[in-house]
C-alpha cells in the first residue's frame, strides 16, 4: 500500500553454502523472511540445519551466498565493512548461547562496551549499564567478572549487553540452552518484558519449547526454508510452507 513502512528486517531468497574439501554443504536455499517491528519470533529446527547461520546472517555477521538482507528497505550488504561494523554496533544485539563476556572485564565493563565503541559519552554510558543490570537482578554483581558468576548469571548479562544501546533487532542463539530450567525460565521471562518495554524486535533459535511457544510466531527451518509453525497477531512470512 503506498506510504507502507517496510518490514524492519527481510530475507529475499536468501541462500548459504559452505565448500568442504571436495564437497559443497547448501544450509539455505531461497529462504524468504519478513520480521517487523517489535515482533518476537521463533526459529525451531533439529540441531545442524542452520538456526545459528540465518541469524548470523540476518545480523549481518556473515554474508550470503545469494539473495539479499534488507533492513527497512536498504540492502544491508551494500554498506562498507566500516558501515558494516556501525550498524552491527548500534541497530543489533546478540545474545550467544555461549556469552562471549570478555573475561578480564567486570559485568559492568562488559555491558558498557557496546556503547564506548559507539563513543558514547562514558557517564551516561555507565548509568545506563548500571541500569540495565539492575534490572535483571544483578545490583550487587556490578564488579564481578564472569568467572565469578553463575551460567544464568553470566546470561543476565549479556542480555543486559544485548540491549544497552537500545538496538531495534535482537537476535538470541538458544539463549536458554545451557541453563537448568528454573533459571532459563528466568532469562525467558526477563527477554519478554524487555521486548515489551523497550520496542525491539526479537528473534530467537532455541530447542526450548517453552520459550518458543511465547514468541508471537514461530517458524521451523528444515531443508533449507523456513516452515510455519504458528502465527501471533504481529507480522507474517512469505515463501513458506505450511
Amino acid at each position: 500500500m503506498p506510504g507502507q513502512l517496510p518490514p524492519l528486517v527481510q530475507a529475499v531468497q536468501l541462500d548459504k553454502r559452505y565448500v568442504d574439501g571436495p564437497s559443497i554443504v547448501q544450509v539455505l536455499t531461497g529462504l524468504d523472511v519478513e520480521v517487523e517491528a517489535g515482533e518476537r519470533i521463533a526459529i525451531v529446527g533439529e540441531s545442524g540445519v542452520g538456526k545459528s547461520t540465518l541469524l548470523h546472517l540476518l545480523g549481518a555477521l556473515d554474508q550470503p551466498t545469494g539473495g539479499r538482507i534488507l533492513f527497512e528497505g536498504v540492502d544491508v550488504f551494500a554498506r562498507s565493512e566500516a558501515e558494516l561494523a556501525v550498524f552491527r554496533n548500534r541497530e543489533i544485539g546478540f545474545v550467544f548461547q555461549f556469552h562471549h563476556l570478555l573475561g578480564d572485564f567486570t559485568a559492568l565493563e562488559n555491558v558498557m562496551l557496546p556503547s564506548l565503541i559507539a563513543r558514547r559519552p562514558y557517564a551516561a554510558t555507565r548509568a545506563r549499564a548500571t541500569e540495565l543490570l539492575e534490572r535483571v537482578g544483578l545490583r550487587e554483581r556490578l564488579a564481578h567478572r564472569p568467572g565469578q558468576l553463575s551460567g544464568g548469571e553470566q546470561q543476565r548479562v549479556a542480555v543486559a549487553r544485548a540491549l544497552v544501546l537500545r538496538p531495534r533487532l535482537v537476535l538470541a542463539d538458544e539463549p536458554t540452552g545451557n541453563l537448568d530450567p528454573a533459571t532459563g525460565e528466568d532469562v525467558q521471562q526477563l527477554m519478554l518484558e524487555l521486548n515489551q518495554e523497550h520496542g525491539a524486535a526479537l528473534v530467537v533459535a532455541t530447542h526450548n519449547d517453552r520459550l518458543a511457544a511465547a514468541m508471537g510466531r514461530t517458524l521451523r527451518l528444515a531443508g533449507g526454508a523456513l516452515h510455519e509453525v504458528g502465527s501471533g497477531p504481529r507480522g507474517r512470512a512469505h515463501g513458506m510452507t505450511s
